[in-house]
């Protein structure tokens, strides 16, 4: 049982477990894990064209993208703890071909409702991606070397992929292709990947009640630091989500290619600051416990969210939507560009701490309690989204801005009461926490 006492040690006969694989097999198992299709992404640029096929309007459409994170939501929740039970690898397997043949089934949807059916099972067929590479990461990296394996899972599949290249090859494809072809690529491209992780030979099954991933939220801990995360993530989707009548209708942009490259400065500042947030966690973890005598205290890691969450992403945010409602032209636009890239590094010196710090403290059920954080995450994510176009219309960008900029503040003002506080937020609920380092 885990008190405010508890010594955090480190226990030297966890170290075999992590030499099971030489460097370079744990770098292509990161590797797999990390291009695994992110669909959601790809989505956005082409809303106009779709609503134009489908003669039905930007907003309805749009209530795809709120219904793929709800998606997300149940298919991590159910991926993950199959793959507590089953393992890793083989839910991998099962997820692949939900997606391969739900792209077709998008690919041939001539009505809205044949649409948002065919999304939810799509996305839910991918949505496994995340929850099960932090917990394949939880399973081979050793503490001081997770942080920057998480940065590199993060900075590669979260960010060049599901924030900077599937964006603009899905304003590329709606714009000189067709979305339609697009999602068949997806479906092609998820059978090579179903392809290549059969061909990988790795596996690790922990028995635990494959029903319980949720149950690990009412831990005050895991709790504090999910909402933290989806209250700074909201920044991303805020700006994300409407950029076609923002930004495209600000600056006359109606090229749905050029739509989809504004995305790649936020992806380009994911892909730049996942793996720096990544070595700065393992730099203060190692630090702060040379400092306590060799005592690990896991709320240590999550001091290198200081920068993002209190400075970078409040103040980029914020700029940007006093930019675009006041500033025109060509210096407007790059302005705007720039706080993309801001954001999007500064998002993830925030969320890259915190999905090692729940690998950390829950280590056997790194993958569950990734899925349970990111299910509840999704839910209020799919609720905001779906409110952020209502919002710009009747407050307008400024203000919509600046709202998600206090929210950002405020999940950062969690994170600060987690630090001080998480000894006894861990005493008061275990939830099997690890408390040893390994």
């Amino acid at each position: 049982m885990v008190s405010e006492e508890s010594p955090l040690l480190a226990s030297a006969a966890h170290e075999l477990i992590y030499d099971r694989f030489e460097p370079d097999q744990k770098r292509w198992i990161v590797f797999l894990v990390s291009v695994v299709v992110f669909v959601s992404a790809t989505f956005v640029p082409s809303i106009p064209q779709i609503a134009r096929d489908l003669d039905s309007t930007h907003d309805v459409v749009s209530l795809t993208v709120s219904l793929s994170i709800l998606a997300s939501a149940v298919g991590a929740l159910v991926w993950a703890a199959y793959s507590s039970f089953y393992g890793r690898r083989s839910i991998y397997l099962w997820g692949m071909p939900f997606l391969c043949v739900r792209s077709c089934g998008v690919v041939m949807s001539t009505s809205l409702r044949s649409l948002l059916f065919w999304r939810f099972m799509q996305t839910f067929g991918c949505s496994g991606g995340m929850s099960l590479g932090a917990g394949v990461i939880g399973d081979i990296y050793k503490l001081e070397e997770r942080g920057t394996a998480v940065g590199v899972f993060f900075g590669v599949r979260a960010t060049l992929f599901g924030l900077a290249v599937t964006p603009f090859l899905g304003g590329a494809a709606a714009q000189y292709w067709s979305w339609r072809n697009l999602h068949y690529c997806l479906g092609e491209w998820g059978l090579l990947e179903m392809l290549l992780i059969y061909l990988s030979r790795w596996i690790h099954i922990t028995w635990v009640n494959p029903l319980s991933s949720l149950l690990l939220l009412r831990s005050p801990n895991l709790f504090a630091v999910m909402l933290a995360w989806t209250l700074v993530v909201i920044s991303d989707f805020v700006l994300l989500v409407p950029l076609a009548y923002t930004i495209g209708i600000r600056y006359d942009i109606a090229n749905q290619a050029i739509i989809g490259a504004c995305f790649l400065p936020n992806g380009l500042g994911n892909f730049i600051g996942a793996p720096v947030a990544g070595r700065l966690s393992d730099i203060a973890v190692r630090r702060w416990r040379e400092k306590c005598e060799g005592v690990w205290c896991p709320e240590d890691r999550l001091r290198a969210t200081w920068i993002g969450g209190l400075i970078i992403v409040p103040l980029s945010i914020g700029a940007s939507g006093l930019i675009t409602t006041y500033v025109g032209g060509p210096m407007g636009l790059w302005l705007n560009l720039l706080c993309l890239f801001t954001t999007g590094m500064g998002v993830d010196f925030v969320v890259n701490p915190i999905g090692s710090y729940n690998v950390d403290v829950v280590r056997s059920r790194s993958a569950e309690v990734t899925a349970a954080s990111a299910a509840v995450r999704s839910l209020i994510l799919s609720a905001a989204t779906a409110l952020v176009i209502p919002s710009i219309e009747r407050i307008g960008v400024a203000w919509t801005d600046i709202i998600a900029a206090v929210l950002a503040l405020i999940g950062q003002g969690i994170i600060f009461l987690t630090i001080s506080y998480g000894d006894r937020m861990r005493a008061s609920v275990d939830v099997g926490f690890t408390t040893e380092n390994r």
